[in-house]
């Protein structure tokens, strides 16, 4: 590309690459990075291209928009246009398997990224490790205990709680009767009652008696 022409040999032979419409804002966008044409210089050079008859412009409302001159391309028979948008639906079916794959791909290497690399995987065995020694160790020290309670000791207790249930039970049932009589000549209510002669039942104590 030379300095006088300001880039529109380069235009020209883009748009006729193309072969589709542009404005000019377009084809700056898609070449001033690599070419490094100005704004200005791409809208003088497409006007002049236009002027010169190499190039086709159109106006709609304020913006004109540029396309090559299809008088300089080859009619295409049918029969080419047909194998054309055979190779077309070839070329879209193997962009997708493509595209396809390199999603998969990508997922597989999020997932690779995300796990644990051999010095983690090393590092938590070697916790594992610690933590299991500690186990072993408290497991043993527990079988090594004299104090462990004997299976007689373990049914004594058992049965004591069994005495002590009971009568429990039994001497809560004779407080109740004997309420229950008291209450019948009383002219006040049973709270009233248990307040004035300061009995705390068990609800008042939050005690429970077990079932069994």
């Amino acid at each position: 590309m030379s300095k006088k022409d300001n880039g529109a040999s380069l235009i020209l032979a883009y748009l006729n690459e193309r072969n589709r419409p542009y404005s000019a804002q377009d084809v700056f966008t898609n070449l001033q990075k690599q070419h490094g044409l100005g704004k200005t210089a791409v809208v003088k050079a497409m006007e002049l291209l236009a002027l010169e008859g190499k190039i086709k412009e159109k106006t709609y409302g304020k913006q004109k928009i540029y396309f090559a001159d299809q008088a300089q391309f080859k009619d295409v028979k049918d029969a080419d246009l047909k194998a054309m948008d055979g190779q077309i639906s070839e070329l879209t079916a193997e962009l997708q398997t493509l595209t396809q794959s390199c999603r998969q791909l990508e997922a597989e290497m999020k997932e690779l990224t995300s796990s644990l690399t051999t010095e983690e995987v090393i590092s938590q065995i070697q916790e594992l490790k610690t933590v299991r020694a500690d186990h072993i160790a408290r497991l043993e020290k527990i079988k090594s205990a004299t104090n462990h309670v004997t299976p007689e000791e373990k049914e004594k207790v058992y049965k004591e709680r069994e005495l002590y249930v009971k009568e429990w039970r039994k001497r809560k049932r004779l407080a109740s009767d004997m309420m229950n009589l008291i209450l019948e000549g009383y002219p006040k209510s049973k709270r009233e009652f248990l307040e004035e002669v300061g009995v705390e039942t068990d609800e008042d104590c939050k005690a429970v008696l077990p079932s069994t």
